[in-house]
């Protein structure tokens, strides 16, 4: 398939949803944790460290070891890249783009991406567990373990841990089953139940699709177009018949 035929798909849709993973944060500088070559292969611990039983039991070192894995400290450097602008972009005043992002980063919004779905949460927030009152990265930078100023109780951070309940799946898969098209960019759709949104658009079979990846994927048989690229070299090349 040629981005010629992506692009006409593009252009004759009016609802798309846009599934976004990893790959498409990584030209901001941000790793991917999950790719073969990303930091989770490092050091499986780390979803053990990463996880809600250990946040529960250890608090004071789960956020030693979160803040150090998600690099905390670089976070407000990150940058929106080209990836990010050109789905921020394909909104127009007759096309309603919706964004399902596995990414935590919040670089989706600082695009302009006007609807965006955290599927896996943000980093940018924190959450007290019992009123539910959300402190801001900041809040959470300047303290070893940070607590809420009235319950005194720690923080927990705002993206999904491992145990943790996804949360928007049900409104992510209606975003989906109502789209006409599904673009898919820089995910393995590996983890579930994230990867099985794409079946239920091959299953209703009443939306184009399209994934575009670095590399082969083991969901490519469910997409119409498949394009296996650099993001970045693969929107730059879309944009010429957009």
């Amino acid at each position: 398939m040629s981005y010629q035929t992506a692009a006409a798909q593009i252009e004759r849709a009016g609802r798309i949803v846009v599934l976004t993973g990893a790959g498409v944060s990584t030209a901001s500088g941000i790793p991917d944790f999950r790719s073969s070559e990303g930091l989770w292969t490092e050091d499986y611990s780390r979803e053990y460290y990463m996880s809600n039983d250990y946040f529960q039991r250890h608090p004071e070192d789960f956020w030693k070891k979160y803040k150090d894995i998600f690099r905390l400290k670089l976070l407000q450097d990150y940058r929106p890249n080209k990836v990010h602008q050109f789905i921020h972009e394909l909104e127009t005043v007759d096309r309603q783009v919706s964004v399902i992002t596995q990414n935590v980063d919040g670089l989706h919004q600082l695009a302009g991406s006007t609807s965006v779905l955290e599927y896996h949460g943000t980093l940018n927030q924190s959450f007290c567990q019992d009123c539910g009152r959300a402190y801001p990265l900041e809040d959470v930078m300047q303290a070893v373990v940070p607590v809420c100023r009235d319950c005194r109780t720690t923080l927990k951070p705002g993206v999904m841990l491992f145990g943790d309940l996804i949360t928007a799946h049900d409104e992510a898969e209606k975003m989906v089953t109502d789209a006409d098209l599904l673009l898919v960019m820089g995910t393995s759709l590996q983890v579930t139940p994230f990867s099985l949104l794409p079946y239920y658009a091959w299953e209703q079979g009443t939306a184009a699709s399209i994934l575009i990846n670095n590399e082969p994927t083991d969901k490519d048989h469910l997409f119409d177009t498949v394009l296996h690229d650099d993001l970045s070299h693969a929107v730059q090349q879309l944009q010429k018949y957009l």
